[in-house]
């Protein structure tokens, strides 16, 4: 089983990206199928009460790298792809990774 972790960089606007996450990116990612799981996290402040090194977390969990494959490279994959650009201001970084 895998993982695909994105994590979010602090945007420049927090209410915006929060705004669009909810009501245009989500709703694309909800239309990608083949996984098995998936959360959605934004981070509080860090044990110290200073700001995470993060500011959001999607975490996707897939049977197999081919499952994940398929579910990226289709169209509702590659569109939410494409979309991080219009509201992921303070930058994404993905994560893959194999569980147990």
């Amino acid at each position: 089983m895998l993982t695909l972790t994105i994590l979010y960089g602090h945007p420049e606007n927090p209410d915006a990206f929060e705004t669009y996450y909810a009501n245009t990116h989500l709703p694309l990612a909800d239309k990608i199928s083949g996984d098995l799981r998936r959360e959605y996290t934004k981070f509080l402040s860090d044990p110290m009460g200073g700001q995470p090194a993060f500011y959001r977390k999607a975490e996707f969990w897939f049977e197999s790298p081919e499952a994940m494959q398929n579910a990226l490279g289709s169209p509702e994959g590659m569109a939410a792809s494409a979309d991080l650009g219009n509201f992921a201001t303070g930058g994404v970084s993905f994560l893959v990774g194999m569980i147990g």
